[in-house]
């Protein structure tokens, strides 16, 4: 306990609040957010009507909400808290078709997060839920809720692996003029973000790639929403297809995505293996494999999101060639992904999100050459 208090001291703990009908859910995520010195489970309670209640006394900075409880669901529970006192709240939801599909209306309603009931079985998996499950947690705190923004404080995080881990680096390239291509990275906030970037977009667009930090299981409603809003076509990638123009291809959860040229074209390779950066799949995987095999080709574009995935694939995109673009503060829900690319010179403009879509238009309507000067 004595250690705790000085890995605390001088800091402000993010308060959680956990909403779970199951006892052996809020047990597991009760053990797993409490054993982060950053963050204090303040409840742990099994339906709405003990939320409010805890609520009177005590407000959370993040709650976690399950969708299936007793008396009141968790959808018709969050959009109430968005009515009357929004704060962020984190979905917790199974890894099924009616979990993905109850995700995006929660994501409609103003959640900020999902993540997958955590699954605790092997040591293995307890560590990935628990590095899953305190980064979500720290990301929600500090998101964007209308007026109201967290100031985020450092944390002494776990050391994160880099794209080395899948893809070695390798000297920069000249890489022959190819049809154009554009890669997406994104987090907390990405799905709504993507969402209003690419539905305004023409069906004679780049070829587009887009890992969106997400659990597997979820990543194939995503893409069906947006191919459902969007004039281009917008699928969950699969080993080995096509990035064809007027296509947008989401990296599957829990899979690395990877950008291979074959000839003057270019296939996307779905690929397992460990976390990189805290995440997978992970921006800074796609950045570098869009920096490898596409140089000047590629237009990269990082939106909102905490932490620095992306940043260093970023940097190495416009070190090949590339054209880069960062999502502007003001449009951000959080700002850290683009903020570090831009503080580790990465992105060479800062657009709001109409902005980036004009630049994504542009830069298949002129191949690539003068999209951004």
């Amino acid at each position: 306990m004595q250690s705790r208090s000085r890995a605390t001291a001088g800091m402000d703990r993010i308060k959680v609040l956990i909403v779970d009908d199951s006892a052996v859910v809020r047990r597991a995520l009760t053990e797993i957010i409490g054993s982060a010195p950053d963050l204090e489970v303040i409840g742990a309670v099994s339906d709405p009507y003990k939320a409010a209640e805890s609520m009177r006394t005590a407000l959370p900075d993040v709650m976690f909400l399950d969708i299936e409880m007793p008396r009141m669901d968790g959808l018709t529970f969050l959009r109430k808290i968005m009515a009357q006192r929004p704060m962020p709240v984190v979905i917790c939801s199974t890894l099924t078709e009616e979990g993905s599909a109850a995700f995006l209306k929660a994501l409609e309603a103003g959640a900020v997060e999902a993540i997958a009931k955590p699954k605790v079985a092997t040591a293995e998996a307890l560590a990935e839920a628990r590095l899953r499950i305190c980064d979500v947690a720290r990301a929600a705190a500090h998101a964007r809720i209308g007026t109201r923004r967290r100031i985020a404080q450092p944390v002494n995080a776990e050391q994160k692996l880099t794209a080395d881990a899948i893809l070695p680096a390798v000297h920069t390239r000249t890489v022959v003029q190819t049809e154009p291509i554009v890669a997406i990275g994104a987090s907390t906030g990405g799905t709504e973000a993507i969402a209003k970037v690419l539905a305004p977009l023409p069906r004679q667009c780049p070829g587009m790639v887009i890992v969106q930090h997400m659990p597997e299981g979820f990543t194939s409603a995503f893409a069906r929403r947006l191919d459902g809003i969007c004039a281009i076509t917008v699928r969950e990638a699969k080993h080995g297809d096509q990035v064809a123009p007027g296509t947008a291809l989401i990296a599957p959860g829990n899979l690395h995505l990877i950008i291979e040229r074959v000839g003057r074209r270019y296939r996307v390779i779905v690929r397992d293996g460990p976390h990189v950066a805290r995440h997978r799949p992970s921006v800074d995987v796609l950045f570098r494999s869009a920096a490898q095999s596409s140089g000047g080709n590629a237009l990269g574009v990082i939106l909102t999101g905490m932490g620095d995935d992306g940043a260093r694939g970023m940097h190495e995109m416009r070190t090949a060639g590339a054209k880069t673009v960062a999502q502007d503060e003001a449009s951000c829900v959080v700002f850290g992904m683009p903020k570090e690319a831009i503080a580790r010179g990465g992105a060479m403009k800062v657009l709001g999100l109409a902005e980036i879509t004009r630049e994504i238009a542009q830069w298949g309507h002129v191949g690539g050459e003068r999209a951004i000067q």
